[in-house]
């Protein structure tokens, strides 16, 4: 009898990813340093996580973080494959740039950020080094207690293991290029 696939949304599959390894949402949440309602809500598809949480979660679970972004029917896998992945937030959204990037150091995103706004959270950290490159519009990047004002064609390279934060302190959306490097 042949198996029946299902489709299975980003927090299905990071709770089960979590189960099958055996580990309790506590112990998750003291290996990725989130809190407990924090990784409750991505289970339930309440919360989307922006991309240095995924980085995090892929690292505790022991899984490349493209996985956490594939959809398990294939069908919908080759769709994403011949269009990138694009997770939306309440104000931001993501695209990736290197959905067959499994199992490598770099991982490329478009990043776009609605006006006048902050990224959820109080702050991104993880493993290895990011490069950010602004397309359109301005950025606000601290990094650990250094605050970096970035316009249309500027770049900063950075320790991404440092606490480091995104705010659009413009009037219109910004794009920009986002390079992640994890050893």
């Amino acid at each position: 009898m042949a198996r029946e696939k299902k489709h299975q949304s980003l927090g299905q599959r990071i709770r089960r990813l979590r189960e099958s390894r055996g580990l309790s949402l506590e112990t998750l949440a003291n290996e990725t340093g989130q809190a407990l309602a924090t990784l409750a809500q991505i289970e339930k598809d309440e919360l989307i996580p922006p991309v240095a949480l995924l980085l995090t979660l892929s690292r505790a679970l022991e899984v490349d973080s493209g996985l956490l972004l594939k959809d398990e029917e294939e069908s919908e896998a080759a769709e994403r494959r011949a269009e990138a992945v694009k997770v939306r937030t309440d104000r931001y959204s993501y695209r990736v740039l290197t959905p067959e990037a499994l199992n490598r150091h770099l991982k490329g995103f478009l990043i776009t950020i609605d006006p006048v706004s902050d990224l959820e959270g109080a702050g991104y950290q993880h493993e290895g080094e990011e490069f950010i490159y602004v397309l359109k519009g301005q950025v606000q990047v601290k990094v650990g207690q250094n605050v970096n004002d970035l316009q249309e064609g500027d770049s900063l390279h950075f320790n991404s293991a440092l606490v480091h934060t995104l705010r659009n302190t413009g009037q219109s959306v910004c794009e920009c290029l986002v390079v992640l490097y994890t050893p």
